[in-house]
C-alpha cells in the first residue's frame, strides 16, 4: 500500500461533467496489484483536439501514433493504459498501438485516425495487447459522464493520489466548462515525466485554435515543472473541445471573447502541474522558484530550472537547510547572462543577498522557520532586464532513491 503524499489534496475534486465526454476504467492486469490500468474515453463526433508531446528522441509508440493523428485535428476516442510504457519496443510496439486503435475504432464505430492512444509505465517491455483488446467491448458499454475519479486512478503508476482539476468560465457570455486529469510522480521534466494529462472542454473551438491554446498553456504550466530533470519517453498533453455548448465561433486566439477562457485553461493546467509536483516521488516540500531581471523569459526559465534541478538545492530543502550559496551556484551554472554584482536573493520573502553580496543581519530565524514548512519560496533577481519566469519543483529525499531503486521489483 502506497503512502499518500503529505501534500496531496484532501480529496479528489468534484469534476464538472463535460457534454460529449464519456469515460470508463477497467483492470486488465498490467499492474501487479490488480488496480485500474485501462481508460477509455468516448468523444462527440465533432470534437477538436490539440496536443503537446514529448521532445524526447526516444518517443514511445503511442506518442508516434498521436503525433500522426494530431495532423487531422479531430478526435472521437482516447484509450490509455498504465503499467507499461510501450516505449523502446521496436516494430512490435507500433503494431500494438495500431491494433488497439483499430479495435477501439471498431467497438465505437469511428475511424482509427480519430483515436488517440497513450501509455505509461515500464520502458522496454512489450505491451500485452490481448487483455486490452478483450476489454474494449465491455468497457465501451460502461462509458459514463461521471467516471472522472476512476479515470484519474486508471492512469496512475507511482502516483500516490489521483489528480484532477475543473472550472467554469465563459466565452462571450456563454458558460463553458473545463475539466482535466493528469498523472505523474517521477521522470518529470516535460519538454513539450512519465507525465500524461488530458483536458476536456464543451466549448466550440476550431482544431487550429485548440492547438494554439494548449501549446500556450503547456508553456506556462507543465513545461514549468520538474521533479528530477528527466524527460519521459511518453509525455503527452491532449486537449479536447467537444463543441457541445454551441458558443459563437472564435477564430483568433487574441479575440477578447477568449480572455476568460484562456485564463481558466491556464489555471486548470497549472493546478494539474502543481499536483504532479506535490506527488513527486518521495517529496515533502513544494518549491516555487521565481526569477526576475533576466534578459528575456527563456533565459529566466533556464536559470529557474537550473536552480530547480540542482540536487544540492533540492537536498538542502529536504534537510530544511536554507543554504542559499547553492542557489548562487545553480545560477552560475545555467550558462545565461547575469549581472553578478546586481543579483538579489530572497527566501520566504526574506532578502538574504543584495547586489552580489550577503546581507549580514537578515532574519535567519524567519528563513529557517520558512524551510520547515511544506511550501518553499525562492526569488532571484538577476539585475539585467525584465525577463521573468516561475517554475515549480519539490525536494529530493531518500524516499526518491528507494522508490526508483525498487521500481521494477
Amino acid at each position: 500500500m502506497k503512502t499518500i503524499s503529505s501534500m496531496a489534496p484532501k480529496k479528489f475534486p468534484e469534476v464538472l461533467r463535460i457534454d460529449g465526454v464519456r469515460l470508463a476504467a477497467h483492470s486488465v492486469g498490467l499492474k501487479e496489484e490488480g488496480s485500474l490500468d485501462l481508460l477509455l474515453v468516448g468523444l462527440d463526433e465533432n470534437t477538436a483536439v490539440g496536443g503537446v508531446l514529448t521532445q524526447s528522441s526516444m518517443p514511445s509508440a503511442s506518442v508516434d501514433f498521436c503525433r500522426e493523428n494530431l495532423r487531422f485535428g479531430k478526435a472521437k476516442a482516447l484509450i490509455v493504459n498504465s503499467g507499461n510504457a510501450n516505449a523502446f519496443t521496436g516494430p512490435e510496439g507500433g503494431v500494438a498501438v495500431k491494433r488497439i486503435a483499430q479495435k477501439t475504432a471498431k467497438v465505437l464505430s469511428v475511424e482509427s485516425a480519430s483515436v488517440f492512444v497513450a501509455s505509461t509505465g515500464v520502458i522496454g517491455e512489450q505491451l500485452p495487447v490481448s487483455p486490452i483488446l478483450d476489454a474494449l467491448l465491455p468497457l465501451s458499454k460502461k462509458l459514463a459522464e461521471d467516471s472522472w475519479h476512476q479515470a484519474a486512478r486508471a492512469i496512475m503508476t507511482t502516483d500516490t493520489f489521483p489528480k484532477g482539476a475543473t472550472c467554469k468560465t465563459n466565452i462571450n457570455g456563454k458558460e463553458v466548462r473545463i475539466s482535466g486529469i493528469a498523472k505523474g510522480s517521477g521522470m518529470i521534466a516535460p519538454n513539450m515525466a512519465t507525465m500524461l494529462a488530458f483536458i476536456f472542454t464543451d466549448a466550440y473551438l476550431s482544431p487550429k485554435l485548440v492547438q494554439k491554446m494548449v501549446s500556450n498553456s503547456v508553456a506556462k504550466s507543465f513545461n514549468c515543472i520538474t521533479v528530477d530533470s528527466d524527460t519521459s519517453t511518453n509525455d503527452c498533453v491532449l486537449f479536447f473541445a467537444t463543441g457541445m455548448v454551441g458558443n459563437d465561433e472564435v477564430t483568433s486566439i487574441n479575440d477578447p471573447f477568449l480572455k476568460e477562457f484562456r485564463r481558466a485553461l491556464d489555471l486548470v493546467c497549472i493546478e494539474l502541474a502543481h499536483q504532479i509536483v506535490c506527488d513527486g516521488e518521495g517529496a515533502t516540500k513544494f518549491i516555487s522558484i521565481t526569477v526576475t531581471g533576466a534578459v528575456d523569459f527563456p533565459a529566466a526559465r533556464r536559470i529557474a530550472f537550473s536552480i530547480a534541478n540542482s540536487p544540492l538545492v533540492k537536498t538542502a530543502v529536504a534537510g530544511e537547510d536554507p543554504n542559499w550559496g547553492r542557489i548562487i551556484m545553480a545560477i552560475g551554472k545555467a550558462g545565461e547572462q547575469v549581472a553578478r554584482d546586481k543579483i538579489c536573493v530572497k527566501l520566504g520573502g526574506v532578502e538574504v543577498a543584495r547586489n552580489g553580496s550577503p546581507i549580514k543581519k537578515y532574519d535567519e530565524v524567519a528563513v529557517v522557520n520558512h524551510f520547515k514548512g511544506e511550501k518553499i519560496d525562492i526569488d532571484v533577481d538577476i539585475g539585467l532586464a525584465k525577463g521573468e519566469a516561475t517554475v515549480w519543483t519539490c525536494d529530493l529525499t531518500q524516499s526518491y532513491v528507494r522508490i526508483n531503486a525498487d521500481y521494477r521489483s
